[in-house]
């Protein structure tokens, strides 16, 4: 874990090599509420997630959850009693009947397009108020196997802007369903270092990765799950690559491999493209959406580069520094956590990558 103040990034899971576990992360997250927690999450899966929830919820914390509907569903081939498995999304049904008994509100999104979001919001507006975000679901495999990102925050403004797309989507308004409602990005310095938080599809947030990404001067570094051509990443790659910007990065297989994906012109350009071989037992898959710009830049959240992450499906990513910084002690603090997210991506060349020639 790598903390500047009230800012904190962890890189799991341990079990494969990462320096982090992330369950442990997001559950003490949790069992810190006082007053209310706000959960937007694709799936749910993990149980002592659920069980931390359900201890907030008996300490009379208001407790709110938001899930993706698709992994809620019966299978068509599910057992007729119920009491028998129905499935691979029975544990997100188990743990939806666990909430409940609970009496804990939870609504699912019934969008056409993905629900793909991933963070909490915790007792907002009070002094322990705080966020957490990142790359994973809260699943078994997503904290135990596949390789993820989280990062927490205490911070006002953040909070605020993270409330008020929770309130947007416990209202129903999902993805590209409806008109964008949401304010302008919110940028605020956490700890000396300027974060700034972005939804899609509301703000475009390809676009804000693109003038992060034009403002190198040395290199970019990248570990990423889904990268398709329909974005304009890698176009913005390809030209960067022509000034002599060094462009690094690592794909999960699967997705690398589709026609769709932006490997193979990337690589043709000249970039330095690696896939994450499963070489280690227990590796599930890349999960993370991670860049880091010229070690002073750090970009994560759930945001896929892809055309329907930008325009469709509801995400967020959270820009963490500011390449121009003069000021020096929030230059230093900008570029640890940089230096933090940089030594996983290239642990992860390292450890598990295999060259794209």
């Amino acid at each position: 874990m790598e903390r500047i103040g009230d800012l904190t990034f962890h890189m799991g899971p341990a079990a494969i090599g990462a320096p982090d576990d992330l369950e442990p992360a997001i559950v003490e997250f949790v069992d810190a509420a006082e007053k209310s927690l706000d959960v937007a999450v694709q799936e749910l899966e993990s149980w002592p997630v659920a069980e931390a929830l359900i201890r907030a919820k008996q300490r009379r914390c208001t407790v709110r959850v938001v899930l993706e509907n698709d992994y809620l569903r019966a299978s068509p081939t599910a057992a007729p009693d119920p009491r028998l498995p129905g499935g691979s999304n029975e544990a997100n049904r188990d743990i939806l009947v666990a909430l409940l008994r609970a009496k804990i509100d939870v609504r699912s999104d019934y969008n056409a397009a993905i629900f793909h979001q991933k963070f909490v919001v915790r007792d907002y507006n009070r002094a322990t108020q705080g966020l957490l975000t990142g790359s994973t679901n809260f699943t078994e495999t997503g904290l135990h196997r596949n390789l993820n990102h989280v990062m927490t925050f205490r911070d006002p403004a953040l909070v605020k802007a993270y409330h008020d797309e929770f309130r947007e989507i416990w209202s129903g308004d999902f993805g590209a369903k409806v008109p964008a409602r949401s304010g302008p990005p919110v940028e605020s310095p956490v700890s000396g270092v300027r974060v700034r938080a972005l939804f899609a599809p509301d703000h475009a947030p390809e676009m804000e990765i693109v003038k992060q990404m034009l403002k190198a001067e040395r290199r970019i570094d990248f570990a990423i799950f889904t990268f398709a051509q329909s974005s304009a990443i890698d176009d913005v790659m390809r030209r960067l690559i022509r000034d002599n910007i060094k462009v690094r990065g690592v794909f999960d297989p699967r997705q690398a491999n589709q026609d769709w994906a932006a490997t193979r012109v990337v690589q043709e350009a000249g970039g330095e493209l690696y896939t994450a071989s499963r070489n280690r037992r227990g590796f599930g898959k890349l999960h993370h959406k991670l860049m880091v710009i010229d070690d002073r830049v750090t970009i994560g959240g759930s945001f896929n580069y892809t055309a329907p992450a930008n325009r469709m499906n509801d995400e967020n990513i959270v820009v963490i520094g500011h390449g121009e910084e003069t000021d020096p002690a929030a230059r230093a603090a900008q570029e640890r956590l940089a230096g933090y997210a940089r030594r996983e991506i290239d642990r992860i060349i390292d450890r598990h990558g295999s060259r794209v020639v």
